[in-house]
């Protein structure tokens, strides 16, 4: 088991969630195991209010389990402190929504390399792994535009960008084609597998798009709170 845990990018055992509300207690989630292995795509289903983003936010460490344990890279969140797990987040961990969250009057090559400016990377660093970001999802010639001036579809591959340009191993995504046409959408899935092959990352994906579940490695299904499919 703990050879398990070394090799998994990311790990719930036996999760639950419970929120205190005026009615009384509602558990978001109800002994979730999963595990995600490096190059791999996952597709997390489920209907609103399953528990999809209520799960993702524990993985990353931005909300804690009522119960359960959860391993990055082998760290166990529960012993970590907040500026640890922030540490963790900004070396090791990439997000994306369904919003690209761009700031719209940066270019794109600004809004890459934010994340780097504010870790205080050396400008000529800053440089190289935020044009190989962009290269690597297409939009190196788009680089001084900005974020007004992109599509949906290109927005999106900039938050991607700015999501890889630090090197995670780990990257969650919320719904990210949620906000973009289908033939977009597709575009951006094939993105999305390409970089958990070819980058050897772990991609976990809460969605509803079923372009994203044909294309996924695995697909887990959340129902209730619980998964029901592995």
């Amino acid at each position: 088991m703990e050879q398990a845990v070394a090799t998994a990018i990311a790990e719930a055992r036996g999760v639950t969630r419970d929120f205190h509300g005026g009615g009384g207690i509602v558990r978001a989630l109800r002994g979730i195991d999963l595990r995600i292995q490096p190059g791999e795509l996952v597709a997390l289903r489920g209907r609103s209010g399953s528990g999809k983003t209520t799960l993702l936010n524990i993985l990353i460490g931005l909300d804690n389990p009522t119960q359960g344990q959860v391993f990055i890279l082998g760290e166990d969140l529960a012993r970590l402190s907040e500026t640890e797990r922030a540490r963790l987040r900004r070396e090791s961990i990439g997000m994306m929504f369904q919003n690209a969250h761009l700031f719209p009057s940066l270019t794109a090559q600004e809004n890459v390399e934010l994340p780097l400016q504010l870790e205080r990377v050396a400008a000529d660093r800053r440089e190289k792994l935020t044009r190989e970001a962009l290269e690597h999802v297409g939009l190196a010639q788009r680089a001084h535009h900005r974020g007004l001036e992109l599509s949906g579809g290109e927005q999106q591959r900039v938050a991607l960008a700015r999501a890889l340009v630090h090197s995670p191993r780990f990257i969650v995504a919320d719904e990210p084609t949620g906000n973009i046409d289908s033939l977009t959408g597709r575009g951006v899935v094939a993105l999305l597998r390409n970089t958990a092959h070819h980058l050897h990352i772990g991609l976990l994906v809460a969605t509803h798009d079923v372009v994203i579940v044909e294309a996924a490695d695995r697909v887990l299904n959340i129902h209730d709170g619980r998964i029901i499919t592995a």
